[in-house]
């Protein structure tokens, strides 16, 4: 080999080292930015921000995004999009805050409200696996209209004076930690285990890597895009029942700030693997790093239309990492 090929070679070898130094970076980018925002917002409140109490709201005030991060999160893997999600969850807490008040018993009303949920998902899933509509469109559209349902489920109004044992839902703890914290880590566990280990999972991630491949390997695209939005709406349903169980009340804007943050929770977690795909595990980092800035933020007494920006510029920057990571693929 010539000085020339030599040197050739050893260009190649550091530019594709580098490469691999970039994607790592690339990779555990999201962690790290979480672990840094830690040691920051605990450099700067050390005696409030790693309190166990602090934490505790932590965990508390993220448990319901979490649920309906899961949600979008099983939409997205499939390569689509549900812009209701924040809506079903709301009117899912509405109708159960409603039923509650007309008489109906704690545990029938929440099975209503659930079925509510699954059943907007199951029409979202109808659009746009068997009309071929754009998820986009499709979920906006059923967004608007469960919004005017919330309306007028809840006439305009809030709900409130709903039953106590609905309230110890959400209000009620195990061993010092809310009910919903322990509620949220269950669904994400078997949100996980339905992803990775089951064929269903593996169907979802195929399509979401190449529909057209999928279905001329005999996957049933169609019915499994429309599993996975049926399955959103009932786990955004979820969140919307906790919500108001966690609130003592229900109204029809109720979490409406799940959408945003539920999506860049997810895009947040796209970065974290290596094929750039919608997980579980990289949407709850994603949910952590949203908690603990929105937290932090809070300590620090920043302004919460400052929160607002730094938010905004989160979202951007994981939509850029993650669109880098597509481009990967």
């Amino acid at each position: 080999m010539t000085t020339t090929e030599k040197e050739r070679t050893g260009a190649v070898m550091v530019a594709g080292h580098a490469r691999n130094v970039g994607t790592r970076l690339m990779q555990g980018g999201t962690v790290v930015a979480l672990v840094l925002l830690v040691v920051f917002f605990f450099a700067m409140r050390p005696d409030v921000f790693l309190t166990f109490t602090n934490v505790r709201n932590i965990l508390y005030q993220v448990s319901i995004l979490a649920i309906i991060a899961g949600a979008q999160t099983l939409v997205m893997v499939v390569g689509d999009f549900d812009l209701s999600v924040a809506a079903t969850s709301a009117l899912a807490g509405a109708v159960a805050a409603s039923l509650m008040l007309q008489g109906v018993p704690v545990m029938p009303a929440i099975a209503i409200a659930l079925f509510v949920g699954l059943l907007i998902g199951m029409i979202n899933g109808a659009l746009v696996a068997f009309l071929n509509l754009s998820a986009f469109v499709a979920t906006l559209a059923t967004m608007t209209s469960v919004i005017g349902l919330a309306f007028l489920v809840t006439q305009g109004t809030t709900l409130f004076n709903l039953p106590p044992e609905f309230n110890a839902l959400g209000q009620g703890r195990f061993l010092e930690i809310p009910l919903p914290v322990f509620i949220a880590i269950a669904i994400s566990a078997v949100l996980w285990f339905i992803l990775r280990y089951t064929t269903l999972g593996r169907r979802w991630y195929a399509i979401g890597g190449n529909a057209e491949v999928s279905r001329l390997s005999g996957v049933n695209v169609k019915r499994a895009r429309f599993l996975a939005f049926s399955a959103a709406g009932l786990v955004a349903a979820i969140g919307g029942v906790l919500l108001a169980a966690r609130l003592g009340s229900a109204s029809a804007i109720q979490g409406e700030d799940n959408l945003m943050f539920s999506v860049a929770a997810v895009f947040l977690g796209m970065t974290i693997v290596r094929s750039g795909a919608a997980n579980i595990v990289g949407t709850m980092v994603g949910v952590a790093i949203i908690g603990v800035m929105s937290n932090g933020l809070n300590i620090l007494g920043v302004n919460a239309y400052v929160q607002q920006v730094v938010t905004g510029i989160i979202i951007i920057a994981a939509v850029t990492l993650s669109s880098f990571k597509n481009r990967e693929r």
